[in-house]
């Protein structure tokens, strides 16, 4: 199994993007495909025992962060995002990700991969966890900006076969991503999604409010591609700012200070935290395209990155792609 990985993309490629992929090969036992130009790749490798897990795959183009997607894709093919996504269609990778040009990602994957038949609408689906033996999945998180009621059914049906085939959820609890206050009455989308999401053979308990997303009440929640990106950037935003206040020195100061309830409520307050870091999830899945596409933070380093070769590694392995094939038939 050989997992491609963009070298380029990302506000800290390729050093970070290869010490990353290092520990990844070291501690998953998988070999990684470097996307990227070959003279700096190989440069960087040479300084990890772990060299013989790494291919480098060469690309000559990067795709910027700030270029129009779809334009970018058709203009530049020789782009590390365009190489990777052609190493999944061609089999010569199991799954490739990227933490270059989001919408260039999932552009590359549109053109270059088939969409799953029966599938209208390919959703990013997010990875959060709630502890160390449970997470909950969003989706989706950005790939469709205006949905209609029958794509949110999708991407629900979507999160179910990956939480079923990745996290191994027999019956995986469905929740619609809706206001927490009974008396704010819901949009339209969210009210027909409702009426819809009722009469599937999901395990559907109805409306999650936003608070509830990282307390575990469900682990599938569903919304539209607009709603997502900000809960998603949001619960990112919340992470970076904890963690600037609970630097090691101060954590270390305060955890010698505090005895009690008090220091059992600071280490609640610590695993909150890191349930908000995206550096622990690594990165979104992109479902309902004909192959495993991750698309992981801008601003991913070496854990992040090592995270998400991870996901990406579990996603292939238990062959989730063959699942919604399966399931949508």
């Amino acid at each position: 199994m050989i997992i491609a990985v963009d070298a380029a993309g990302g506000d800290y490629a390729p050093k970070e993007v290869v010490k990353g992929a290092a520990a990844a090969v070291e501690e998953y036992g998988v070999d990684v495909a470097l996307v990227g130009r070959r003279a700096p790749l190989e440069m960087l490798t040479r300084r990890y025992e772990v060299e013989q897990g790494f291919t480098i795959v060469e690309a000559t183009e990067v795709i910027g962060c700030n270029e129009p997607p779809v334009q970018a894709v058709r203009n530049k093919p020789d782009s590390s995002i365009v190489v990777g996504t052609k190493l999944v269609r061609d089999g010569l990778a199991s799954a490739f990700i990227s933490a270059g040009n989001t919408g260039a990602v999932v552009g590359a994957a549109f053109l270059n991969l088939a969409r799953i038949e029966g599938v209208q609408r390919p959703a990013l689906c997010g990875v959060f966890p709630i502890d160390a033996s449970n997470t909950a999945l969003l989706i989706d998180v950005g790939a469709n900006v205006d949905c209609r009621p029958e794509f949110l059914v999708q991407f629900a049906q979507l999160g179910d076969f990956f939480a079923k085939s990745v996290l191994g959820i027999e019956a995986p609890r469905v929740g619609l991503l809706n206001g927490s206050d009974e008396r704010i009455e819901a949009n339209l989308l969210a009210k027909e999604s409702y009426e819809l999401l009722e009469k599937t053979d999901l395990n559907f308990i109805g409306s999650v409010g936003g608070q509830d997303i990282l307390m575990g009440k469900a682990d599938v929640i569903v919304t539209d591609g607009f709603t997502g990106n900000v809960v998603l950037k949001t619960i990112e935003g919340l992470g970076d700012i904890f963690q600037n206040l609970m630097s090691p020195e101060q954590a270390i100061k305060i955890s010698t200070d505090l005895r009690g309830t008090a220091l059992v409520h600071y280490s609640q307050l610590a695993c909150m935290v890191e349930r908000m870091d995206y550096k622990e999830y690594g990165g979104a899945c992109l479902l309902g395209i004909d192959g495993n596409i991750i698309v992981a933070h801008g601003r991913s380093q070496a854990k992040a990155i090592k995270n998400a070769i991870r996901l990406a590694h579990r996603a292939a392995q238990t062959g989730v792609v063959k699942v919604i094939k399966e399931g949508m038939q």
